[in-house]
């Protein structure tokens, strides 16, 4: 039978032993920061979002993923480009995390290259975060939901580099 210790993160000790229970804290109260490994010699935790930035990172990983993002995202992201000194593209852009003490859930939101099939790209996009956030932080990723926003045309390339950029100086 678990006792409440009174501790502010809501865990609990299991009277009558020295292992201790957690009771998950709610996903809207505690800190980013989510137990990932506890020993006798120490805890490891993982803030979300370095699992957000894996799976933004393992996502792009897949051939015919053109960009991450819905579209006011890309926009500030474009406008962070031009900026000097800006950071660029940002690796967590499109990509929502849910982190708890041993399980993720992953949103993604991507833009698709055009002739690329959704359904295997998807499916392939969803093996390689699962694999890539397991494989790095040890959490089990329950789910990674995919909303494909757009698709790429090659033309819009073409469009994109036939107009010179405007000079910065007078």
């Amino acid at each position: 039978m678990a006792q409440n210790s009174g501790t502010p993160s809501g865990q609990a000790t299991q009277s009558g032993s020295s292992t201790e229970r957690r009771i998950p804290e709610t996903r809207t109260g505690g800190s980013p920061a989510r137990l990932a490994d506890e020993t006798s010699q120490g805890k490891t935790t993982i803030a979300a979002s370095v699992v957000q930035k894996i799976a933004g990172i393992a996502a792009r990983e897949v051939s015919g993923v053109y960009a991450m993002g819905g579209g006011v995202s890309r926009a500030f992201g474009a406008l962070r480009d031009r900026i000097p000194g800006g950071s660029g593209t940002s690796s967590t852009s499109g990509v929502q995390v849910e982190v708890g003490e041993k399980q993720a859930a992953v949103d993604l939101d991507i833009v698709v290259e055009y002739g690329a099939s959704i359904v295997d790209l998807s499916r392939a996009v969803r093996r390689n975060v699962i694999t890539a956030v397991e494989r790095m932080t040890g959490l089990d990723v329950i789910e990674v939901n995919i909303v494909v926003n757009d698709i790429h045309l090659p033309s819009e390339d073409e469009e994109e580099a036939s107009q010179p950029a405007p000079s910065r100086v007078e």
